[in-house]
């Protein structure tokens, strides 16, 4: 299967590349050659390369925007020739789980479920990394949100020191050959690492603290991993420029702007579904003239 990533619209995909990681050898945008091949630094959070002018209008697309995904998601339950996995990677309060209440909150619930992921249990610890994720992925005609995924184990064992470099190193390898065999029976991936930046988070953490109802999402290893945003940024970068793959490419996501996170991805899974070509299977022809009595 031909990954459906050639967006048709030309301005729109010259948009999302310049929000997708460089490919392999590239340098950054600035073209200095003395630095890192990649770093986030490089795209800002709190860009709005998708918005239509202001909040508002962005606010009325993100509605329509839903309302259109709520139709292509149920041509695609019926359709039933693919599988969708939509990954929603990001630090501490990036917002994946109100990309799923913004994005697919007016998704018909036929063929669409959101899986979130929490540190492996022993049973899981007990297999490889990837056992646990291979055993969510969507079946024929189904749609699965991963609410953080698989790169958890190439980011906080990274950042850690619970695995070696090579270990590191042997972990994107698998997970580039663990997307492709995925994309090559028929599952379109398509993943969002949503960029906030340090202040942004600073902010939605103490909000929490402020509210009494918000106090549940709060944790001490938010801070934790806060004194350890360099390395996680760092380590960011390094999936990112090792995994975004024809198969299966990453978008980053400026997500300072919870409407806008909402609008470019919505944006991106539109464009992709409406590149499949879905159809309705075709029906029995004996009831072409059959009438009901």
């Amino acid at each position: 299967m031909e990954p459906p990533f050639d967006i048709r619209d030309k301005a729109l995909a010259a948009r999302w590349r310049d929000w997708q990681p460089p490919a392999a050898g590239i340098g950054r945008k600035d073209n200095n050659k003395d630095a890192p091949a990649f770093s986030l630094a490089d795209f800002d959070p709190g860009k709005k390369p998708f918005s239509l002018g202001d909040k508002a209008t962005d606010k009325a697309a993100v509605q329509d925007l839903a309302a259109e995904l709520d139709g292509l998601q149920n041509l695609f339950y019926a359709d039933r020739r693919f599988k969708l996995l939509v990954l929603l990677q990001g630090t501490d309060t990036s917002g994946k789980d109100g990309t799923v209440r913004g994005v697919f909150g007016q998704t018909s619930p036929l063929g669409v479920r959101a899986v979130g992921w929490k540190a492996p249990t022993e049973t899981e610890r007990a297999h490889d990394y990837l056992w646990r994720i291979h055993a969510q992925v969507p079946a024929a005609g189904e749609t699965v949100v991963f609410n953080r995924s698989h790169y958890e184990d190439v980011l906080v064992p990274v950042v850690q020191g619970w695995i070696t470099p090579e270990q590191h190193a042997q972990r994107l390898a698998h997970i580039n050959d663990f997307e492709r065999m995925l994309a090559e029976t028929g599952t379109v991936i398509v993943k969002f690492m949503l960029h906030i930046s340090k202040d942004e988070q600073r902010e939605r953490l103490q909000a929490r603290l402020d509210d009494p109802a918000k106090h549940w999402k709060f944790e001490m290893g938010d801070i934790a991993a806060r004194k350890q945003w360099d390395d996680y940024q760092r380590a960011y970068a390094t999936l990112l420029a090792a995994t975004h793959t024809p198969w299966a490419p990453w978008t980053i996501v400026p997500a300072d702007s919870k409407t806008h996170r909402n609008l470019m991805i919505a944006t991106v899974l539109r464009e992709v579904l409406r590149n499949l070509d879905l159809r309705y299977p075709e029906g029995d022809p004996a009831l072409a003239h059959f009438t009901i009595e």
